[in-house]
């Protein structure tokens, strides 16, 4: 029998495939109609994402298959949804972090950030938190992770070294690193002598006590590591793939929404909340990690000094090792910062951008996107040489001269770009637009028509809660990919912002912290030892509650996002065709008198 069931197991993804399409095939047959046809697929999809029994990226080559065989899209207007303006974006975007990792600029800031902010318990975790969120803003969360955790632990083997011989022979007391302070003892005089005085610890408790500690304080610095890798990824718009699906969800649903979510207005919505949670996790880490002494924790005390020397000297070392700054290393991080300005300077809102003025059409309307700029900058890294211009001999063959490589080469793009998340992405797009036109939108729409009455924080805080407990067993481009247009329809039909809806599902797919699976830092944290599955549960009861007030009302906060969007009352009540309106009470007012005007017709 145990063989059985260990056969069953070992085949389960096999039969997931075979047994799941042939399990909902009831769906379009007792129903058939293009909206349970379009629900078959989506339904199929959602399952083989969330067992993972196909790769992500080939679940997502679903719909060209499905779609044209069910009379719902042609398969050259399913082709066209792969490969759209946010998939450019991505693509340039990773791109340029490429650069920025294979020339190590990531390890060169983040070890000159630790130098300056220092190595004491408190100082330590926020330097790290601080230093992992801002690269997590431009590069993936997965590789941050991966280069901030070595260099972390190669600073706690320091701070937790014992003492060394030559400190035990000149008397010096230098204990392994310790959080709190053991107090200093007292003469006892004869009188208290005489009375019971409560047994001192014997060295094997004192060790086993401080090695306790030291694993505590080893915990917290990974999972501060892999938190601030997630939690900095939602400040920038390329910061983490989720919100790219939201730009192309909502470019998709809204195509008329005049480019309200772009890398300038996210960073304005995002970067506060950012900050905000960033804070409360350093915060949390700290209490449950290093305890209340904060005095201690801060580094006020005399006994660690030592330690901290030497773990100092480990982080100058690194950065020593790194040499002096080349101009590979100059020439990335000019063209990243005028990335950064010409990505925050395109369509700023509160100003008329340079796309308005010098690329802009005969309605005054800009040509140029994020994703232009993003692939502008990527195309100069592949031409300009990563030396100073000049022809160098190649090592070993003195007669024959090499020009240097360039700041991007296409053999590091191949081998490293994440494509699969491209055709994700993609998938995402073909099953929003197969929603609309099967009507399966319409019809969830007005299926959802009841919740009118409840109060919209309501609606939002439940969908924060919802969309939190999801992404910790599926990937969060395979959860927003999948409510997104669920949403959007559901923010339509009871006439809510649809922004109010989409962004709180967006950022609560990013901040999994429960389980090791649950995002790609989690599980690279996990690897490293030293943490249990309880760890990082008690550790995310108070994490995960924390995005539900900051992001549980994102609409009232987006006002300057999408301030100089006017309501269009006398516009189609068709979802394609609504534009954002300023604000949710104004859009709540337009989408009743649309619906008014309409019903009176």
């Amino acid at each position: 029998m145990a063989t059985c069931w260990q056969g069953l197991w070992a085949y389960r993804f096999y039969l997931i495939v075979f047994f799941l399409p042939i399990f909902l095939l009831p769906l379009p047959i007792l129903v058939p109609t293009k909206e349970a046809c379009c629900a078959y697929t989506i339904i199929l999809m959602a399952l083989l994402w969330c067992t993972e029994a196909l790769p992500l990226a080939v679940t997502a080559f679903l719909p060209v298959i499905m779609f044209p065989m069910m009379g719902i899209m042609t398969a050259s207007t399913v082709s066209l949804e792969y490969l759209k303006d946010t998939n450019i974006l991505f693509i340039g975007g990773m791109m340029v972090a490429l650069a920025v990792e294979t020339w190590n600029l990531h390890k060169r800031i983040a070890l000159r950030v630790l130098l300056i902010i220092g190595v004491r318990p408190a100082l330590l975790i926020l330097g790290f938190m601080l230093v992992t969120a801002f690269l997590s803003m431009w590069i993936s969360n997965t590789a941050t992770t991966a280069m901030m955790l070595p260099i972390a632990h190669a600073v706690l083997e320091q701070l937790h070294k014992m003492p060394t011989d030559r400190d035990v022979e000149e008397g010096r007391h230098n204990p392994a690193f310790e959080l709190q302070e053991q107090k200093e003892e007292t003469k006892l005089d004869e009188k208290d002598n005489k009375q019971d005085c409560p047994a001192l610890p014997t060295p094997s408790e004192s060790k086993t006590q401080q090695n306790k500690e030291q694993l505590r304080f080893s915990q917290g610095l990974s999972l501060c590591v892999c938190y601030s890798a997630s939690i900095g990824g939602i400040a920038t718009l390329t910061g983490t793939t989720p919100n790219l699906v939201l730009q192309g969800q909502v470019n998709s649903i809204f195509p008329r929404n005049g480019n309200v979510v772009n890398f300038a207005s996210w960073f304005g919505f995002a970067f506060p909340a950012m900050i905000i949670l960033l804070l409360l996790s350093w915060v949390w880490l700290q209490i449950l990690f290093l305890g209340f002494d904060f005095r201690k924790n801060f580094g006020l005390g005399e006994q660690s000094k030592n330690q901290e020397r030497a773990a100092f000297e480990v982080i100058r070392r690194e950065h020593k090792l790194l040499g002096p700054i080349n101009f590979a290393e100059k020439a990335v991080t000019f063209l990243f910062v005028l990335l950064v300005v010409l990505w925050f300077t395109r369509e700023p809102g509160f100003f008329t951008g340079w796309g308005n003025l010098a690329f802009s059409d005969e309605n005054g309307k800009s040509m140029t996107s994020d994703g232009t700029v993003a692939i502008l900058i990527a195309v100069i890294m592949f031409i300009v040489p990563s030396k100073i211009p000049g022809l160098t001999q190649k090592p070993g063959n003195p007669g024959k001269l090499k020009a240097p490589p360039a700041l991007l080469t296409w053999d590091i793009v191949k081998k490293k770009m994440p494509w699969n998340i491209v055709i994700l992405l993609g998938g995402g797009f073909a099953l929003a637009k197969g929603s609309e036109e099967s009507g399966l939108s319409k019809w969830l729409g007005d299926k959802l028509t009841p919740l009118e009455s409840v109060p919209p924080a309501a609606i939002a805080f439940i969908i924060c809660l919802l969309i939190a407990v999801f992404t910790e067993c599926t990937s969060n481009v395979a959860t927003t990919t999948l409510f997104l247009p669920i949403l959007a329809s559901m923010s339509q039909a009871i006439c809510i912002h649809p922004l109010y809806v989409m962004l709180p599902c967006t950022l609560a797919s990013s901040l999994a912290f429960m389980l090791p699976v649950a995002t790609p830092p989690n599980a690279i944290a996990f690897s490293f030892g030293g943490l249990r599955v309880t760890d990082m549960s008690l550790c995310s009861r108070a994490q995960e509650p924390q995005p539900l007030g900051p992001h549980a009302a994102p609409t009232e906060a987006l006002e300057p996002m999408v301030g100089s969007k006017r309501s269009h009352r006398n516009e189609k009540p068709a979802h394609h065709h609504w534009r954002v309106a300023s604000t949710r009470c104004n859009y709540r007012k337009a989408c009743v008198a649309t619906k008014t005007q309409h019903g009176q017709k």
